[in-house]
């Protein structure tokens, strides 16, 4: 064989080695290792935050949650401040979308949850006296202090309700609506429960609550969450342009949903006082399953097997 020969094909090795190595990156910029998001102060964000959390830091990036209203999130969206969002709720948060939209400033990446829902409750043993429609409320007006019990300002049930007060709908014209943190709701819920004391306030699943107080989800309110209770799909957004940039952390959020059960164990553990990232990491590691289809595609950032970073990690 001519030296030549030789000198060329030891060039083609090192070169392959090179594209081999290129090849294999995560296509992503610098820009990307860092992933900021945002959690409107909702235990089931936290929760799949978390979850995100735990498993990108295994692939090489690193998660900025910032705690913001909804309304304040998507505008954070708008002005690129914020990347991705875990809890479009649908269609409770439509006009929110369409303004979004309008603006070309969010792609929806993925549908992570399916069968929530979202609408107002009372007690089963409120439920028992035949309060099980938005129409029985009124004729238990003192009963129920004219009061409702939202949950943040800004979030969109509570403007849904508002809507409902201020157009008079079920002859709610004169009640009010106490807007407070999720936390302080239940605990408003749990100190009437104990009294057995009659309250009405926003409920959904996935949710603890569901678990922890025996409740009632009202009819009759489609027009303002939704025909089936509110029921509910949870969507991924991310700003625009976030996900051409960053393909193989967009694959991984494309990748990734999660189911009521799941949320619902995890929200369990966080409302008990567990740091949501190592819930997140224990659920992982008892419920490993999810991970193929996860990290189906993914690499790390440095373009490492997504898997096997991760299952490393996790010590599977």
């Amino acid at each position: 064989m001519k030296k030549s020969s030789v000198v060329f094909r030891l060039l083609g090795v090192l070169i392959c080695a090179g594209v081999c190595v290129t090849g294999a990156r995560a296509a992503d910029e610098e820009a990307c290792q860092v992933i900021r998001m945002s959690d409107p102060g909702w235990t089931d964000i936290t929760a799949t935050n978390a979850v995100a959390s735990v498993l990108l830091a295994a692939l090489g990036y690193e998660t900025d949650i910032k705690t913001l209203s909804v309304p304040i999130g998507y505008e954070s969206m708008k002005n690129k401040e914020i990347d991705v969002f875990l809890g479009n709720w649908m269609p409770a948060q439509t006009a929110f979308i369409n303004d979004l939209k309008k603006a070309d400033a969010v792609e929806i990446v993925n549908r992570n949850l399916e069968g929530a829902k979202f609408t107002l409750a009372v007690p089963a043993y409120v439920a028992e006296k035949g309060i099980k429609d938005f129409s029985d409320l009124q004729k238990h007006a003192e009963e129920f202090k004219q009061t409702i019990y939202g949950i943040e300002p800004g979030a969109p049930a509570n403007a849904s309700i508002q809507k409902m007060i201020e157009a008079n709908d079920f002859g709610l014209g004169k009640w009010g609506l106490v807007e407070s943190s999720e936390q302080a709701m239940l605990s408003q819920v749990e100190r009437a429960a104990k009294n057995k004391e009659p309250i009405v306030f926003l409920a959904w699943a996935p949710h603890p609550m569901n678990n922890r107080f025996d409740i009632e989800y009202l009819s009759g309110g489609d027009a303002y969450f939704g025909p089936n209770y509110g029921g509910a799909e949870v969507y991924t957004l991310a700003r625009t342009g976030w996900t051409k940039m960053c393909p193989n952390a967009a694959g991984f959020f494309q990748n990734l949903s999660f189911d009521i059960a799941m949320e619902n164990a995890l929200m369990g553990k966080i409302l008990e006082g567990e740091d949501p990232k190592e819930a997140a990491a224990a659920w992982l590691k008892e419920n490993p399953q999810p991970l193929d289809a996860w990290l189906a595609g993914v690499t790390t950032f440095d373009g490492a097997r997504g898997l096997d970073a991760v299952k490393a990690s996790l010590g599977l």
